[in-house]
């Protein structure tokens, strides 16, 4: 969807840019399929802070997605295409051949009136959900399943995909976009195509305000801060220590490793 600009009528408007909604449902969402969302302000089980910069945010309800279409067989109509404020990408709420209603991850290329397959017997095209060995190699495809029967888990993010690189001996190579490969089970489910929402990662909100109602507190440089509240503090508000960037509690936060393969023992 394209990214709609405002006339500079007011400060917080000069440099706002948003996603174009005005194709989307402005109704509310399916009431069988939302749910009470509490607010937990980066907070834990004990109370204790375990995520900073949250807090506030509008109230909202919580949509239920469906990420286990491997469990059904036969196709679906699209209804309509909806917002929703817990995601990045939009959604769409389909009605399968059962008469259940269902809310899915949209594709990029989706509008009210498709009829997406499922299964074994859909064609490989933008929408249908299929297993990877059914799926023709270089397509892009989406809401990848990690295993069998588990749901989708991996490329659920707006704009996202990966692409099905090859097949072989019941296994699939599928390469994310941040160019790891992964070789998973060929009867995982995934669906053809992009994440909608593409534009999402061009947007201006304009002003702090916008970010408030989103749930987001304002966040403070390391190096603002004295020697005693971070590692990066005593620079003056300029420069840091000179050391790698930290976290408060000096743990790495640029090039360490974030997934930790486990090393195969010998004999």
């Amino acid at each position: 969807m394209p990214i709609k600009t405002y006339n500079p009528i007011t400060p917080g408007t000069r440099h706002l840019a948003l996603v174009d909604k005005s194709s989307l449902y402005s109704g509310s969402p399916c009431k069988s399929l939302t749910t009470g969302f509490a607010k937990k302000g980066g907070r834990n089980n004990r109370g204790v802070i375990t995520v900073r910069s949250i807090g506030g945010g509008s109230k909202r309800k919580y949509r239920k997605i469906n990420f286990k279409l491997s469990r059904y067989t036969g196709n679906a109509e699209v209804l309509r295409i909806e917002y929703d404020p817990n995601r990045s990408a939009f959604i769409a709420l389909v009605k399968l051949d059962t008469g259940e209603l269902n809310y899915i991850l949209a594709s990029s290329k989706m509008k009210s009136g498709d009829i997406i397959s499922i299964g074994k017997d859909a064609e490989a095209k933008n929408g249908n959900t299929m297993q990877l060995k059914d799926i023709p190699l270089g397509f892009s495809i989406f809401a990848i399943e990690i295993k069998p029967k588990a749901g989708a888990q991996l490329v659920r993010a707006a704009g996202g995909y990966a692409t099905l690189v090859a097949k072989d001996a019941g296994k699939a190579l599928v390469r994310l976009h941040s160019g790891v490969s992964m070789y998973l089970n060929a009867s995982c489910f995934a669906t053809i195509g992009t994440v909608s929402n593409s534009d999402k990662y061009n947007i201006s909100l304009g002003k702090a305000g916008r970010s408030r109602i989103m749930g987001k507190r304002p966040k403070v440089r390391g190096v603002a801060m004295n020697p005693v509240d971070h590692p990066h503090g005593g620079g003056e508000g300029k420069t840091g220590t000179g050391g790698p960037p930290v976290t408060p509690w000096g743990k790495l936060t640029k090039g360490a490793k974030t997934v930790i393969k486990k090393k195969k023992k010998k004999g």
